[in-house]
C-alpha cells in the first residue's frame, strides 16, 4: 500500500476526519481490521461487502481493504487509499480493489462528517429490498432505523450502455445511491451525520449503512440484520394465527428511533468489546495490527 496522504483536504466543508492532526493509521487499521471480521463473524459480511473508513488525516481519501474476503483480510499491506473524488487509488500500483467502491466514494463526497460506510448482503435483509415490506425500527437497538428505510431502486438509474448487473460500477450510480441517504421530510436525525437516513436498502442487492465511526457503522449494520429478523418473525407470527385481529405491527415512533438510538449510540463500546473478543478468540481471523490477538490464527492459503 502506498504511503497515506499526509496533505489537508481541500473540501469547503471540513469534516470532524479532517479536524483531527495526526491519526494513528496502525490503530485506524487496526480497527477497520476488526471490523470486518465483526460483521463476517456476525454474518453481515461473507465472502462479499466491505467497509471503508476515510482518512482520518486527509479527509479527501478513504482507506478500504483489496479485493478479499473481509475474514482474510490481516495487514496493512491488505488496504488501499482512494481519493473521495473519483474513487481511484492513490498508488496507480495498488492491488485490485473492489468494483463498488464508488458506493464509499460518493457517500463520502456527498456528506463530508460520514467517517465510515458499511456495504452488506445480509440474507436477514434482503428480503424487504424487493418483498414490497417496508423495513421499520422494531427494537431499541436500531432505532437508527427511523420511520421507514428508503429503498434504492437501480434501475430507474441507468442509462444506454449499462451493465445491468446491479452493482454500483460507476460514479453516476453511486451519487444517486448517496442521494437516497437525504430526505425531502424533515426528520429527526440519529446518525450524527449529515445524511437524513442512516441505512438505505438496495432492491435485489442489500444494504448499505453510514455512521460518523466505524464502530458506529459497525453496530448499525449488525442491527440491520438483528431489526430485520425480529420483523421477519413478528409478521410470520402475525400471519400464522388464524385467530389473529387485523392489528398491525406495533415499531418505534420518530421520536423512540430518535431517542433510542442516542442512548444505544453511547454504548458502542459494550458490544464491540465483545465482538472484538470473539473475534481475537476465533482460529479463523488474523489481524497483525492487534496487540490484543491472543488466539494463533489459521495460516493464510
Amino acid at each position: 500500500m502506498t504511503a497515506p496522504s499526509s496533505k489537508q483536504s481541500t473540501s469547503s466543508q471540513p469534516s470532524p476526519a479532517t479536524e483531527m492532526v495526526a491519526a494513528d493509521l496502525t490503530t485506524v487499521f487496526n480497527t477497520l481490521i476488526t471490523g470486518l471480521h465483526i460483521l463476517h463473524y456476525n454474518g453481515v459480511l461473507d465472502a462479499y461487502g466491505h467497509i471503508s473508513v476515510r482518512n482520518p488525516n486527509d479527509g479527501s481519501n478513504f482507506f478500504m481493504s483489496r479485493n478479499l474476503a473481509p475474514a482474510l483480510v490481516a495487514n496493512s499491506s491488505d488496504l488501499v487509499e482512494y481519493r473521495v473524488e473519483d474513487a481511484a487509488p492513490i498508488d496507480p500500483n495498488a492491488p485490485g480493489g473492489f468494483l463498488e467502491r464508488y458506493i464509499h466514494s460518493e457517500l463520502y463526497k456527498r456528506f463530508p462528517s460520514i467517517n465510515s460506510v458499511v456495504h452488506s448482503h445480509s440474507p436477514q435483509v434482503v428480503p424487504y429490498t424487493f418483498s414490497g415490506v417496508p423495513l421499520r425500527s422494531c427494537i431499541h437497538m436500531a432505532g437508527f432505523l427511523g420511520d421507514e428505510v428508503p429503498n434504492f431502486d437501480i434501475t430507474a438509474h441507468y442509462e444506454p450502455g449499462d451493465n445491468q448487473d446491479i452493482l454500483i460500477r460507476s460514479q453516476r450510480l453511486g451519487a444517486a445511491l448517496a442521494a437516497e441517504f437525504s430526505s425531502d421530510r424533515s426528520l429527526p436525525n440519529a446518525t450524527q451525520t449529515e445524511a437524513d437516513h442512516a441505512v438505505v436498502l438496495m432492491q435485489n442487492h442489500g444494504f448499505t449503512t453510514v455512521a460518523s465511526s466505524i464502530k458506529l457503522a459497525v453496530m448499525q449494520a449488525v442491527y440491520t440484520q438483528v431489526n430485520a429478523g425480529i420483523q421477519t418473525t413478528a409478521l410470520t407470527i402475525q400471519n400464522s394465527n388464524p385467530n389473529r385481529n387485523q392489528q398491525d405491527l406495533s415499531f418505534l415512533s420518530s421520536q423512540q428511533a430518535v431517542k433510542t438510538w442516542t442512548t444505544m449510540s453511547g454504548t458502542s463500546d459494550r458490544p464491540w468489546g465483545l465482538w472484538s473478543h470473539e473475534v481475537r478468540s476465533s482460529n479463523l481471523y488474523q489481524n497483525l495490527l492487534d496487540p490484543d490477538q491472543t488466539q494463533p490464527a489459521a495460516p493464510l492459503l
